[in-house]
């Protein structure tokens, strides 16, 4: 959940949130503690990392910025021992060496960001400042819960259920993150919303975000509608038209119902996952794209692939990233939240769709 802040509100919210900067690089620990010193933050700096995990032990610091390779113990290493110490520990791993791979795996094993050196400062400074805002607010889930008391929205999700707020906390951490995401639940359950949160908070938020449902179409239609066909390579075809990897290039895709699409489908979507290419339909020319693939399914995809009707190379690579949508049935919780949002969608349709209607005419409506 994106939060705009007032700058008095930041500066005094900065205060609040203890640094610990952990390097084997004292020049680097001394550049960013003078920077993020110099932001607000109360900083410290160590070149030992059982220094730092004392600091976690004691409750003296809230967020470790540390190197992921250091001597002795890595940041992996140093990452599990620090949130056994303190699950509410925020920790960011810097690295040389970037990866998206590894980015997801430190993220899945508890660490909140993962950044690259040399550190991009306005990113740092933009991490740090959610966090003083969760941390202003007390632990990470009920800070969520209490923002959602009022405005149960999360990118036009409802729901405040501690499943949901768990959906939303993973959300947003694999959003920075330009890669492939698989989104399983029931039907109903929300997923293209939460494929949509995704893409916004993204950093390519600004570029174009095409659906397709898998399950609508045959093969040959699904083809045509993602890579695209050539004038006279079908009958109807009569003009050449891009599809949806073209269009959302440097966007992101949303395939729903991926589970529904044939084998032979899957080995298209695996080479555009793998080589970045697609062709169009009648066409010889391979043509470039760059888009993230968020796809969703309400089957359970392991157990498809062990019997056969799912590619395991295919569901390796989207299932790097997994989120489940807990079905309504699992948050009870949120069904009077949920009625709450549509009776208030409601009034405001009538509201502005009826001449003359005053509020109590509105109520009337509603309640009818």
């Amino acid at each position: 959940m994106s939060v705009l802040l007032e700058r008095p509100f930041v500066e005094l919210s900065r205060k609040n949130l203890p640094i610990c900067i952990l390097d084997d690089d004292t020049d680097h620990v001394e550049l960013t503690s003078r920077r993020l010193e110099a932001a607000g933050f109360p900083v410290s700096g160590t070149t030992s990392t059982q220094e730092a995990l004392q600091q976690v032990r004691s409750g003296s610091c809230r967020v470790v910025v540390a190197d992921l390779k250091m001597p002795g113990m890595d940041g992996p290493a140093f990452l599990e021992k620090a949130l056994q110490s303190d699950p509410g520990i925020y920790v960011i791993l810097v690295t040389g060496f970037y990866a998206v791979d590894s980015a997801i795996e430190a993220v899945k094993h508890g660490a909140y960001d993962y950044l690259c050196k040399p550190i991009d400062y306005t990113r740092l400074l933009k991490t740090l400042d959610d966090l003083t805002d969760s941390f202003t607010r007390g632990l990470q889930i009920r800070d969520l819960e209490d923002k959602l008391l009022d405005n149960p929205l999360f990118h036009g999700i409802v729901g405040r259920s501690p499943a949901m707020l768990e959906v939303f906390d993973l959300a947003k951490k694999i959003a920075r993150h330009y890669t492939n995401a698989l989104i399983t639940g029931p039907t109903g359950s929300g997923k293209e919303l939460v494929a949509h949160a995704l893409h916004q908070m993204s950093p390519v938020s600004q570029e174009r975000f095409a659906v397709s449902n898998c399950s609508a179409l045959v093969d040959a239609l699904l083809e045509s509608q993602l890579f695209g066909h050539g004038r006279g390579s079908f009958t109807g075809a009569t003009e050449t038209r891009p599809g949806l990897f073209e269009y959302a290039n440097g966007g992101t895709v949303f395939l729903d119902e991926i589970g529904e699409t044939s084998l032979q489908m899957q080995a298209k979507l695996l080479r555009v996952i793998q080589n970045r290419e697609i062709q169009r339909v009648g066409s010889p020319e391979v043509r470039k794209v760059d888009v993230r693939l968020i796809a969703a399914t309400n089957r359970d995809l392991r157990a498809e692939v062990l019997a056969g009707r799912f590619r395991e190379d295919l569901f390796y690579r989207l299932s790097s990233i997994e989120l489940r949508v807990p079905g309504l049935a699992e948050r009870p919780g949120d069904i009077p939240i949920l009625v709450q949002h549509f009776v208030k969608k409601i009034w405001r349709d009538v509201w502005e769709t009826v001449p003359g209607l005053d509020s109590a005419g509105a109520h009337r409506a509603v309640a009818a």
